[in-house]
């Protein structure tokens, strides 16, 4: 088998595990905190962020399997339609990160594109909550929408900082076992820096 093939069949197996997981933390996590359409999920985020470290494509596969987990545990509208908003903001990132892999080895600039994936990803998330309630689909006095909203965005920072930093601590210790494409490119450039 060429390493192409093997690359591809590499990337079906993890994107499949990372699918399973994504499908199975929102269901079997006991650490979940509903509050109508806002839901946080103790590392709910990082199967998706995990893929991001591989690639744009895998990031996207698994953002799809994340969504139908979140429909199959919790099955409420917008914390449907939050989970599909990663096919957009992880996708962007996994972009990011496979255009820009020394990312992973420089800790301040990697922490504020955190910092960033997590404002646009919560910014995406705000969207969708704000859209369905204003709309009128389930009408919020001004007060509770705002509060909703504040909820789900500061919220959402925070939950998505900490857990792709789960996400890359997880790629991290997985990547001195196995090869991590964007490990291994991060370390070729270091190098190449360092021999400079």
């Amino acid at each position: 088998m060429n390493q192409k093939k093997k690359r591809t069949l590499r990337q079906l197996m993890l994107g499949a595990m990372l699918m399973g997981l994504g499908i199975v933390i929102p269901i079997v996590m006991p650490a979940k905190i509903v509050i109508g359409p806002a839901s946080f999920t103790l590392a709910s985020h990082v199967p998706v962020m995990a893929a991001m470290f591989f690639s744009p494509y895998l990031t996207v596969f698994v953002a799809l399997g994340t969504a139908i987990g979140f429909l199959l545990a919790i099955p409420v509208a917008t914390i449907w339609l939050r989970a599909l908003t990663h096919l957009v903001s992880m996708g962007i990132g996994a972009f990011v990160l496979a255009k820009m892999p020394d990312l992973v080895n420089k800790r301040v600039k990697f922490q504020i594109f955190n910092l960033l994936l997590g404002i646009f990803h919560a910014a995406l998330e705000v969207l969708v909550v704000w859209i369905f309630y204003a709309v009128g689909m389930a009408p919020l006095e001004p007060q509770a929408l705002l509060g909703l909203l504040l909820l789900i965005g500061f919220g959402g920072i925070i939950q998505s900082m900490i857990d792709f930093n789960l996400a890359f601590m997880l790629c991290k210790f997985l990547s001195k076992m196995v090869n991590i494409e964007i490990f291994a490119r991060a370390k070729a450039k270091l190098t190449m820096n360092l021999a400079e």
